[in-house]
């Protein structure tokens, strides 16, 4: 990966995107595809979208989702602690003991989330995992006076935004899910258009909601009414203690990304990103889904008359924490996989799945 898509990268894992708060990392995608794409609108909804060559018959979609699993402020205690409810989901184990930032609308203010200590803990409390509505957190304001001078009810906050570099090209953050497939996607995209020429009227997206029911994944491919559409998200690495393989996988960091087959994948997709792999010889990995996914693939799929649809995915360690792991090589690789896939279209495919495959 160079520094500067490395830097990139670091760039949107610094950036604060709740679901339903995205706007500051979608101006940066805005930027970055201005310098690429024919043409980047953004939607009503906030979707990010470019396209290049957008007079080409057959329309193909990437699809990454840029917000991240944050919190709201709900209420402010008297004694200016802030009560919080999540946006997606959460272990509130998680947070216990986290520094935050809640996003003001006049500018960043840190916080942390805590609580009693452990010597002051009633063997009963020991016993109990705290709950969302148990938790809070303190900024340092004396009273609700204070506190409302630089809080709202209805802001947003997340974990403190850091990226921890860790060996053999590992990296720790919160929100790899999915800024790490936000990269993917628009790396991929320059890539493409890099490598041309195009047969393909190639749309990206980078997607809102995704973390609170897939929604922007849904009004986004209306918009495009692609024919063929990959979304790009995280899933469970199951290299680390604890995780049973036969029901979750066999999945590891630095092998590739992760090629899904199943239901809600559609099977001459899936071929051309396995050929497409083993043409360039990009590892990749394979996982299986008896049910559609719980990512943007599921809309994409079911998306105006249908839409052949595969997802690719990068895997994660520690999904939905602040630590969450990635393989930077197993990005820099979805990106090519990607971006192969993208040259060999061609006007004229069947999708349909009992069509015959090349």
């Amino acid at each position: 990966m160079k520094d500067s898509a490395r830097d990139f990268l670091f760039d949107l894992l610094g950036t604060p995107s709740p679901s339903g708060y995205e706007w500051p990392i979608q101006d940066k995608v805005r930027s970055y595809l201005a310098a690429i794409a024919d043409k980047v609108t953004t939607d009503s909804h906030g979707n990010c979208i470019g396209v290049k060559n957008p007079g080409a018959s057959v329309r193909m979609l990437l699809a990454g989702h840029c917000d991240q699993i944050g919190l709201i402020v709900q209420y402010i205690e008297g004694d200016g602690y802030l009560s919080v409810q999540p946006i997606g989901g959460w272990d509130p184990m998680q947070l216990v003991g986290s520094r935050v930032v809640v996003w003001g609308t006049g500018g960043p203010v840190p916080g942390v989330i805590a609580r009693k200590p452990i010597h002051l803990l009633t063997d009963e409390e020991r016993k109990v995992v705290p709950k969302m509505k148990d938790l809070w957190i303190d900024i340092g304001s004396p009273d609700r006076a204070d506190a409302e001078s630089v809080v709202r009810i209805g802001d947003c906050a997340t974990l403190e935004l850091r990226v921890l570099p860790l060996r053999r090209n590992l990296v720790a953050s919160p929100a790899m899910d999915d800024k790490a497939g936000l990269w993917v996607v628009l790396e991929a995209f320059r890539r493409a258009v890099e490598a041309g020429p195009l047969r393909c009227a190639l749309h990206v997206a980078s997607t809102v909601q995704e973390e609170i029911g897939l929604r922007g994944a849904q009004t986004s491919a209306h918009g495009v009414d692609p024919h063929v559409a990959i979304a790009v998200d995280v899933t469970h690495a199951t290299d680390c203690p604890t995780i049973d393989k036969k029901s979750e996988g066999d999945i590891s960091l630095g092998k590739g990304p992760v090629v899904f087959r199943g239901p809600n994948m559609n099977p001459h997709v899936v071929e051309r990103l396995l050929n497409a792999a083993r043409e360039r010889s990009i590892p990749f990995q394979l996982q299986a889904s008896g049910r559609a996914t719980p990512t943007d693939a599921n809309v994409l799929q079911t998306t105006r008359a249908g839409v052949a649809t595969a997802l690719v995915s990068i895997p994660n360690r520690y999904m939905h924490s602040g630590v969450e792991t990635v393989s930077l090589d197993d990005l820099d690789r979805a990106a090519d996989l990607l971006a192969a896939f993208i040259v060999g279209l061609e006007p004229g495919i069947d999708w349909s799945p009992g069509a015959r495959m090349g």
